[in-house]
């Protein structure tokens, strides 16, 4: 059974991928994009209303939305690429959990664009930390990966200057309130020097309920950052309790 789980993988990593295979479907493409036309206008791009501080789409626009209204205080804006939903959220979870690394180039392709598109200036990229202890059970952070990704493509320094200091339940089975009291302490800003008097991005995968980024950014402030950002691969729509 491991035998087959392992040949799978290896398949999966040299033959679905390489570069002329759509990442959603499959479908062979030649003309060296990630994803084929048709599974492209499928996309859940947020193009139309969002919310003016979080980004997250929105029937119609407002400047805070349900889920970030007095909520999100120490992020100055945040930003995605998504709404969450199929066939994205497949992908990110493919990403995150699946060792789908590959799909790491596809999304900075779109999240550098976002970064520019929205007259964010900032001095640096961050990510979300994880734990040493899950960092090596996954192998590897793909918001790290991924803030790599997207700082060579705008041209500005990714620095590593947070760590989470303890474990946490996972963020996805628990409400906003659940989540903020869940994450207390859970993170810490080890290098100052690097963030004091500068703007900052934080990169990550998805923006649920914002809490998590929503605490790191206060600990980015405490430690002397100016503003603090968000760009994201894909946001959940709203909620209206929490």
């Amino acid at each position: 059974m491991r035998l087959k789980a392992f040949i799978k993988r290896i398949l999966g990593k040299w033959f679905f991928y390489p570069k002329w295979r759509c990442v959603v479907c499959g479908k062979e493409i030649f003309d060296g994009a990630y994803v084929c036309q048709d599974c492209y206008n499928q996309l859940p791009f947020i193009t139309g209303a969002k919310c003016g501080h979080c980004g997250r789409k929105v029937i119609a626009f407002e400047n805070y939305c349900s889920t970030c209204k007095n909520v999100l205080v120490s992020l100055d804006l945040c930003r995605s690429v998504f709404s969450y939903e199929k066939p994205i959220s497949g992908l990110i979870k493919k990403a995150k959990y699946d060792n789908g690394k590959y799909l790491i180039e596809y999304f900075a392709e779109l999240l550098a664009p976002i970064y520019l598109q929205n007259y964010i200036s900032a001095d640096l990229l961050t990510f979300v930390p994880m734990t040493d202890k899950a960092k090596k059970k996954r192998g590897y952070n793909q918001s790290e990966l991924l803030a790599e990704a997207v700082a060579k493509r705008i041209n500005l320094p990714m620095v590593n200057c947070l760590k989470k200091v303890k474990e946490t339940k996972r963020q996805a089975t628990l409400g906003r309130k659940d989540r903020l009291k869940n994450l207390e302490e859970a993170f810490r800003v080890f290098d100052k020097k690097a963030v004091k008097d500068k703007s900052v991005v934080i990169v990550d995968d998805v923006t649920t309920t914002g809490a998590t980024a929503e605490v790191i950014a206060k600990r980015l402030k405490k430690a002397g950052a100016k503003q603090v950002f968000l760009i994201t691969v894909a946001s959940t729509p709203p909620i209206d309790k929490y």
